[in-house]
């Protein structure tokens, strides 16, 4: 897929004031400082297209953008670490969990991981809710160019275990990089042929 247009649409608390055209959206979610506007940036081949900050917990708001006028990007608030007040961390949680109860025009979440940790409870914990609340995903690690090709490797050797012990099977993942494109293509075609499946 070659992305042509990338625009953005509105920020909101309100899941009731997304947009209600009927378009396809794609959800990008994961905890504070996982590199998630970088990857947006990179996806879309725009710079500023999501605002990057060193400061976790930067995205506070559910930011819709229109990519090539046919479906939506959805950029979703961080969860965990976010230096910000309990009660706005309870309020931005209540949305998240809103937007996915809520949006029909939902067709996949990406949960984004930083490749170079351990499986962290709080990732394991939302894979788990989206899983118990039938809402399908894929898992976007990020950051592999930290990492040497073996590592990589080992890092989702990891995950699979441990993601085993709660699933029948190891959830759809990509292995990407913002800083040097690796997978960009493979998330892009990916959205692609599920647009194709709902036409």
């Amino acid at each position: 897929m070659l992305i042509k247009s990338a625009e953005f649409v509105v920020s909101n608390s309100d899941v009731a004031k997304c947009p209600k055209s009927s378009l396809p959206e794609y959800a990008f979610i994961g905890r504070s400082n996982v590199g998630k506007s970088s990857l947006i940036n990179m996806l879309t081949s725009r710079k500023n297209l999501a605002k990057t900050s060193g400061k976790p917990g930067k995205t506070q708001l559910i930011n819709h953008f229109l990519i090539n006028k046919n479906w939506h990007l959805v950029d979703l608030p961080g969860y965990g670490y976010a230096r910000v007040s309990k009660s706005a961390k309870k309020t931005f949680q209540k949305f998240i969990t809103q937007y996915f109860s809520h949006r029909e025009q939902l067709v996949t979440a990406f949960v984004l991981v930083d490749i170079r940790h351990k499986p962290q409870p709080i990732d394991l914990d939302f894979m788990n809710w989206l899983g118990e609340n039938g809402i399908p995903f894929s898992i976007i690690f990020t950051k592999a160019d930290k990492l040497k090709p073996k590592a990589i490797e080992r890092h989702v050797g990891d995950y699979k275990t441990v993601m085993l012990e709660f699933w029948e099977e190891m959830p759809n993942y990509f292995i990407t990089s913002s800083s040097n494109t690796m997978g960009k293509d493979d998330v892009l075609e990916y959205i692609a042929g599920l647009n194709d499946g709902l036409k």
